[in-house]
């Protein structure tokens, strides 16, 4: 049933470090440490339970990292490393184990199906590239669109791969077969972000047209509904560990949490209401056994930010 609160939202810490843009976010769910890249290529590993804490440098590139993918149970980094290719890091000795060239533009997501032993990452020429996740060799390279491919997101139950592109579209495909099974057009501009709800009845979809789109995925990804979520480009959205909440953040600045069962707006963090970021918020990640939410800007920053929610509420 709907929430009849809403959650206060705390800043517990300013996280610096990075010399410029942050784009990317990962690691595990049960976790607290967490990993961040962006344009000046440096890797760097935090801890929401210790913001307090600098991070450490998990390792430097020489191009800008767009895409991070933690592999859990093997403490494995994959780094999408632009115009270089997937790089992988061993956490535990800390130094670069495999390395697999790929066709030399940005990588713009990477997507892990632990039952198939496949990575897909997605590329700026419209290729779709897979992976074997044990030896990390590339096993094909799929040409979906001639523009970007900008999102991935699984849905494991089904055997489905999502992938979002520049070109306005949302294509389905058969995760082991890679046929496309659903085309799901609606969107205006390019589509940056999806993720399936974690019971995986809807998929919702944003991008650079700030409407957040909700599609039923029993229903051949029908279209449910459309909000418009922010003033600009909506960079990505995450959902809670538990469920309840999702959150989206955009170039206009700004993250917005939401109630998951209702597409209620719960709370706006910006600059001016929570010392938010002064610039595009481009990702987000739910970090670890307290669920904080972890964003990171163009301002070179990361921000830790943790939801108190009542206990006659849960």
């Amino acid at each position: 049933m709907p929430l009849l609160f809403r959650p206060e939202v705390q800043k517990l810490a300013t996280l610096s470090g990075h010399h410029d843009c942050v784009y990317a976010l990962t690691g595990s769910a049960t976790d607290s440490v967490f990993y961040s890249a962006g344009a000046d290529g440096f890797v760097v590993a935090w801890n929401s339970d210790a913001p307090e804490q600098d991070g450490e440098l998990v390792a430097r590139v020489e191009n800008s990292v767009y895409a991070l993918r933690y592999l859990p149970g093997r403490h494995l980094l994959l780094i999408g490393h632009n115009f270089q290719g997937l790089q992988v890091i061993d956490l535990g000795q800390k130094k670069l184990v495999h390395a697999t060239a790929l066709p030399p533009v940005a990588i713009f997501d990477i997507a892990y199906l632990e039952a198939q032993q496949r990575i897909y990452v997605a590329m700026a020429d419209g290729t779709l590239a897979v992976l074997h996740s044990q030896d990390f060799r590339l096993l094909h390279l799929v040409r979906l669109s001639d523009k970007s491919l900008r999102c991935l997101a699984l849905h494991e139950e089904r055997g489905e791969l999502v992938v979002g592109g520049s070109d306005q579209l949302i294509r389905v495909l058969d995760a082991a077969s890679l046929q496309v099974k659903f085309t799901l057009e609606g969107s205006t501009n390019s589509v940056f972000t999806a993720a399936y709800s974690p019971d995986g009845r809807q998929l919702l979809s944003a991008g650079r047209d700030a409407h957040l789109r909700i599609w039923n995925v029993a229903e051949g990804y029908r279209e449910q509904q459309s909000i418009i979520a922010h003033l600009f480009a909506i960079n990505h959205l995450a959902y809670s560990p538990d469920g309840q909440f999702f959150a989206t953040c955009s170039m206009d600045k700004s993250i917005k949490l939401w109630e998951a069962e209702s597409f209620r707006l719960l709370r706006v963090l910006d600059k001016a209401r929570h010392a938010g970021h002064g610039t595009s918020v481009n990702k987000l990640f739910w970090s670890g056994p307290r669920k904080r939410l972890v964003s990171c800007s163009d301002d070179r920053s990361l921000a830790v930010w943790e939801l108190h929610v009542a206990p006659n509420a849960l």
